[in-house]
Formats: C-alpha cells, sequence, structure tokens
C-alpha cells in the first residue's frame, strides 16, 4: 500500500518527499475536505516534486455541474497534475455523478488520471452526496481510473468511525474487481493504518498523522511521515524513523 501525503504548498511538499511519501497530493483545506488549490500552487508543488512521484491535485468538493468540473479538471491537469480527484458532494445520484465524473474525463484526455471520491460520512452532509456503496459503480460507468473514499467533516471522527474494516475491504475488493485503484483516506492515524492496509487498498491518504502532534494545522515532520509509509509498505522502519525525538 502506497502512502499519499497533502499539502498546500511547495514548502510542505518538500517535507513529503523528505520523508519519503509515494504519492504528494495539494489542496487547500480552507475550501473544504476536497478544497481546490490555485493553478500557480500546484504548479510551484510540481516544481519541487520529483518527475517520478505521482501529483494529486483535489479540484473541490463540486456541484452536480459538468461544466464545472470538466474546467476544474482541466486546469489541473495543465498546471501539473497526474491524478486529479472530484469530490462528489453535490451528485446525490449515480447518473449524476457519472455525468459530472465523465465530464472531467473527457476534459483532461488522458493528459491525467480523474479519481471520483466520495465521503464515508456523507449521511451526515445536508447536500447529500452520493452515497458509498455507489461510489465503484459511477466510476465505472464514468470510465475515470480510480475510487477515493474520505471523509466530509473533519471532526477528530475518522474513516474508521463510519464504515467497519470489514465494509471498506468489500468496497476495495468491488473495485479492484472492476479494475479501478482504491484509496482510502479520512483523519486516519497512525494506528489505522495497518487496519486499512488489510483491506487491500491501493493508497491511504493521510494530513494529520503526518504533522506534528498529530494536528493537521501543523507543520509536516518527515520522520512522521517516513513511519507512516514503513506502516504502509509493511516494511520495518529505518534507523532514521525510530531515532529517539
Amino acid at each position: 500500500m502506497k502512502l499519499l501525503v497533502s499539502v498546500v504548498d511547495g514548502a510542505e511538499a518538500e517535507l513529503a518527499v523528505a520523508g519519503g511519501v509515494d504519492v504528494v497530493d495539494v489542496k487547500n483545506p480552507a475550501e473544504g475536505s476536497l478544497g481546490a488549490p490555485a493553478p500557480g500552487v500546484i504548479a510551484q508543488v510540481r516544481a519541487v516534486v520529483p518527475a517520478e512521484l505521482p501529483l494529486s491535485v483535489a479540484i473541490g468538493d463540486l456541484p452536480a455541474l459538468p461544466g464545472t468540473a470538466a474546467l476544474a479538471a482541466l486546469g489541473a491537469a495543465r498546471s501539473g497534475a497526474d491524478y486529479v480527484k472530484l469530490g462528489l458532494w453535490g451528485t446525490s445520484t449515480t447518473e449524476e455523478a457519472v455525468a459530472v465524473l465523465r465530464a472531467a474525463r473527457e476534459a483532461v484526455d488522458r493528459d491525467a488520471a480523474v479519481i471520483a471520491v466520495a465521503y464515508a460520512d456523507a449521511a451526515r452532509v445536508p447536500s447529500r452526496p452520493l452515497p458509498p456503496a455507489e461510489l465503484v459503480s459511477a466510476a465505472r460507468r464514468a470510465g475515470v481510473s480510480g475510487c477515493l473514499l474520505d471523509t466530509a467533516v473533519k471532526d477528530g471522527r475518522g474513516l474508521l468511525s463510519w464504515l467497519s474494516a470489514e465494509a471498506l475491504a468489500a468496497l476495495v475488493a468491488e473495485a479492484h474487481g472492476a479494475g479501478l485503484a482504491m484509496a482510502l483516506a479520512g483523519e486516519l492515524r497512525a494506528e489505522d493504518l495497518a487496519v486499512v492496509r488489510a483491506t487491500g487498498a491501493d493508497i491511504a491518504g493521510v494530513r494529520s498523522a503526518a504533522c506534528r502532534d498529530g494536528r493537521r494545522t501543523a507543520a509536516l515532520d518527515p520522520l512522521r511521515i517516513a513511519r507512516l509509509r514503513s506502516v504502509c509498505a509493511h516494511e520495518a522502519p529505518s534507523a532514521a524513523a525510530t531515532a529517539p525525538r
């Protein structure tokens, strides 16, 4: 399982790279769970991330407006994104989700992979986003590259507060059966990663767990990132990652 760490600018991206992250993700938390960064920020991050490391970009908790999704996806791809994460915030039905995802996929035209994002806590969001159980079906029908299950509200209740390990494993298996990559995120803590890895997920996404003191607003910590990556890869931590601090 690979480790994705979310950053907000180039300086944080350099810290994530120093920690040995597998995927650098850029977003703007001030605008929501999948808040979109400005094109200049994406370009800044891309400039400091080695070419061999993929760059993931959130393009927003989006309404059911395919044209808006297409324009946002194209902007992220043109700014250097390898993966474009699209939050299915305003799509309550599979048909709406497919239309938005398909528009984004067609806009990037293979320049970037589109990732469909649903929310494990969708039931508590007033807009009633697409239920997690419909995520894989929508992604498959839209012809996108993969799925991500996240949480919409960042209040300390992470992914495993909303879905059991067994339910997550079933969702991962469904995605793999459809030929889709599957990532899991949502305030995952270091102690959650072994459980997430056991579900068969391809990628685990974190922010708080990679920061000093486990606070999402604190600075990223390369040593924390190195330890998290070791758990994801099921490897023994390096000496640097286990050194007293």
